[in-house]
């Protein structure tokens, strides 16, 4: 990968996490206009599963091509900000609630051996079943991830018939909703595995990187999410369409997912001849893109805590603005202590998974 698109990629990485954060701060709570770029906080997941997808492939090819590594790297990645993510949800919820129930009225807090679980095993969207995790709404995407990583390791690590019988028992255990969503996330996949997507030419690139910003601008501006959402509940019926919950957009996410593709394929031959800019904006990026996790799995939570602290008007921006400030200065301070030290993590891990692996022999 070369560095100007993986600045780009961090970039875009940083960027969909605000705008999921713009897509749930939008609570007429907080502000009684409705937010500006409010509305693209699903269209903004789309983008992490594709984006989520390539980077394993990559990482797999050059970095984590042992299992023992790839499984540490993986835990340390998600449980890192996981585990905190599940202490700060309850911890924030228990108090906000307190403080200010009325904005908690449309979040379960109820069941919590049954949500605590389902949580710490990445199950909250199972077959039809969706266990929200109290406040926390975004929680649902990571439990779709880490069992993507784990359907990608079965077939990268193991070989023959069991690594295809293993990729087939996860789907099967989880159900049909992280099925309807996995093309997105191979999609991503594809486009690292498909090299002489690379070779495209500059002018093939720009025209497939404005073909990209034009279809994705009227994927939004046609609103095709509801429109094919409404259609699939029509041919569903709503009671099974509601089941779906988040996977109840798959039809609009295969159109909007190939045009991420198609950005991501054609910036990563543009990306190097604006190198001069990413480098300029390289440091900022690499900083704020180490938080984005953190941002995305725990802002919920964590701007209706500070926004039952803090109490303010809502019809004046400073209430929006001072819950935002506080909700990424805790972000700020919480991923400083999880996320940007999962390293420590990960070493624990791997060190476990190779306790009894046999030694190597050394012939002379």
């Amino acid at each position: 990968m070369n560095k100007p698109f993986s600045i780009y990629l961090d970039l875009v990485r940083f960027s969909a996490a605000v705008l999921v954060y713009f897509y749930h701060s939008n609570q007429r709570f907080l502000s009684t206009e409705l937010l500006p770029a409010s509305h693209f906080g699903h269209s903004s997941v789309i983008v992490f599963f594709v984006l989520s997808g390539f980077i394993i492939s990559y990482i797999t090819d050059t970095k984590e091509n042992d299992w023992r590594v790839f499984m540490a790297s993986r835990f340390s990645r998600v449980f890192s900000v996981v585990v905190p993510a599940i202490l700060v949800t309850l911890l924030a919820d228990g108090i906000g609630r307190q403080l200010y129930p009325a904005i908690y009225s449309g979040y379960p807090f109820d069941q919590f051996g049954l949500r605590l679980l389902a949580s710490s095993l990445l199950m909250n969207e199972t077959w039809l079943i969706s266990v929200t995790f109290f406040s926390n709404v975004p929680y649902w995407s990571i439990g779709y991830e880490w069992w993507y990583y784990m359907a990608f390791a079965c077939l990268h690590f193991l070989r023959g018939r069991s690594a295809w019988l293993a990729f087939a028992a996860i789907f099967a255990l989880l159900g049909p909703k992280l099925l309807l969503l996995a093309p997105i996330w191979w999609l991503g996949v594809l486009l690292h595995r498909w090299r002489s997507l690379a070779q495209l030419s500059a002018p093939a690139a720009l025209l497939g990187l404005l073909a990209s910003i034009a279809g994705i601008v009227a994927f939004h501006w046609l609103d095709v999410e509801a429109a094919c959402s409404a259609w699939l509940s029509d041919q569903l019926g709503a009671e099974l369409h509601r089941n779906l919950t988040f996977s109840k957009f798959f039809l609009s996410d295969y159109l909007l997912g190939p045009l991420v593709f198609l950005n991501f394929a054609c910036m990563r031959v543009l990306a190097t001849r604006a190198g001069a800019f990413f480098q300029a904006i390289e440091r900022p990026t690499r900083f704020l893109a180490q938080y984005t996790f953190t941002l995305y799995l725990l802002h919920q939570p964590l701007f209706l805590f500070w926004g039952a602290v803090v109490r303010g008007n809502p019809g004046t921006p400073a209430y929006w603005l001072s819950v935002t400030a506080l909700t990424f200065a805790t972000v700020g301070l919480i991923g400083h202590f999880t996320e940007n030290k999962r390293g420590l993590l990960r070493d624990w891990a791997l060190t476990l998974l190779r306790r009894g692996q046999a030694p190597q022999r050394h012939y002379t």
